[in-house]
């Protein structure tokens, strides 16, 4: 891979990573409901099962994509009936009060297995793969492509978790708790529309 293509990889990763979505919507919301320490797991299913699921595209899973087409429909409404579900799920979560037991936020494998239903996750795997891999180097660019994704994933995943926990203790009133994950979740279903559009 060259410099100037690992330099667009890089670009591309930090937007996908970065910018608001599904992965960092529900680790924010959860940041915000059960705080860092008990979210890291999640964190890390998300930082690193959406690289794996990269990989495994990059390895001949995406050609089950060509060979039956119909299958990204099944994955995509599958995927936003359960996006719908952790909206619903976000939307009605509120801190624990004294002595309450806090519900439990999701595990690294329910973090890793969530790229499997989210549509923009699939999007995106299949777009960096063609873009950014050569045909006489493919394996040694799914390898930095799935690194890459990695790096990023955890920073980000980190950030976005850091970011709702931080507003715990900034909040008192468990009003602002149900504005925020009320916001949260409206997010999350208004990231499903442009990707049921395709």
């Amino acid at each position: 891979m060259t410099l100037s293509l690992f330099a667009a990889l890089f670009t591309f990763a930090a937007i996908a990573a970065w910018t608001p979505g599904p992965n960092n919507t529900i680790l924010m919301a959860s940041g915000l409901n059960h705080g860092f320490r008990r979210t890291i797991p999640m964190i890390f299913g998300v930082a690193i099962g959406f690289p794996f699921m990269i990989g495994m595209v990059g390895l001949g899973l995406g050609r089950a994509f060509e060979i039956f087409p119909r299958l990204y429909d099944i994955m995509k409404f599958a995927g936003a009936a359960y996006m719908l579900w952790l909206a619903w799920k976000i939307a009605t979560s509120r801190p624990a009060e004294a002595g309450e037991k806090a519900g439990e936020p999701l595990s690294f494998m329910q973090g890793a297995l969530f790229q499997w239903v989210n549509p923009k996750a699939w999007f995106i795997a299949i777009t960096v793969l063609s873009a950014y891999t050569l045909p006489h180097a493919y394996l040694t660019g799914v390898v930095i492509v799935v690194a890459t994704f990695m790096f990023m994933g955890i920073t980000s995943a980190s950030a976005w978790t850091m970011f709702g926990s931080a507003l715990r203790y900034v909040m008192n009133d468990p009003r602002y708790y149900r504005m925020i994950n009320f916001a949260l979740a409206g997010a999350l279903v208004l990231s499903l529309v442009p990707m049921l559009r395709h």
